[in-house]
């Protein structure tokens, strides 16, 4: 039996969580936790943390049904940790890359949303090619990677959507929410960002993942 097929009869039975995940889920509450200590305000730090507020919550309540592979939860993390800083700081006001900007690279702006958005290309990859793999009759190939992409492009879409429906519907106080820095072409540069990361994620966790779920159909 082959991953794919293992992965659309289910996950493996396991008596209970790996150490591993646990772990992870430790760290994403601490960082949780940091983050709502006097954030920048908690108007910006709810609207830029609830992926992670929603997110998580889905995949513990999935987790008896359909485990993902490691590398999915650690990714899963990275991307909270990312969304949890920026929801303390604002994304336009994150003092590493304000150091960064001013310091070393002179950049004209604060790039912590450009990573935001990378990983919002970079992480969804990964979690929609296991779920298409699993449960889906895609195998790897050009039609796999297609599909994906797509994905990627419609959640990043559906975002920058989001971001302008709040924008409308609170004024100014979605500023921070929005962290275009002056940049007309903000919408189109985070789109195109967040299409550069699911590519790059296809291309470099592709081969890792594929092990993962071999493993995990070997029991």
């Amino acid at each position: 039996m082959d991953a794919a097929t293992h992965g659309r009869a289910g996950s493996p039975h396991v008596s209970g969580p790996r150490p591993a995940h646990l772990i992870l889920l430790g760290l994403a509450l601490l960082v949780f936790l940091w983050s709502a200590i006097h954030p920048h305000d908690y108007f910006t730090w709810a609207l830029e943390t609830f992926p992670a507020m929603i997110g998580v919550p889905l995949l513990i309540g999935l987790y008896p049904r359909f485990r993902f592979t490691t590398l999915v939860y650690t990714l899963v993390l990275l991307h909270a940790c990312i969304l949890m800083v920026g929801g303390h700081y604002t994304y336009a006001e994150v003092p590493l890359f304000d150091w960064l900007r001013d310091d070393h690279l002179g950049l004209v702006r604060n790039d912590f949303d450009r990573l935001g958005h990378f990983a919002q290309g970079f992480v969804p990859a990964m979690i929609a090619r296991e779920v298409l793999l699993r449960r889906s009759p895609l195998k790897r190939g050009g039609w796999l990677i297609f599909t994906v992409m797509s994905f990627c492009m419609a959640l990043s879409a559906c975002y920058e959507l989001l971001e302008w429906g709040v924008a409308e519907a609170s004024g100014t106080q979605a500023d921070a929410f929005l962290a275009t820095q002056g940049d007309v072409w903000d919408t189109q540069w985070d789109m195109l960002t967040a299409g550069i990361g699911a590519s790059l994620s296809l291309l470099c966790m592709s081969r890792w993942q594929d092990r993962e779920l071999r493993e995990m159909a070997q029991g």
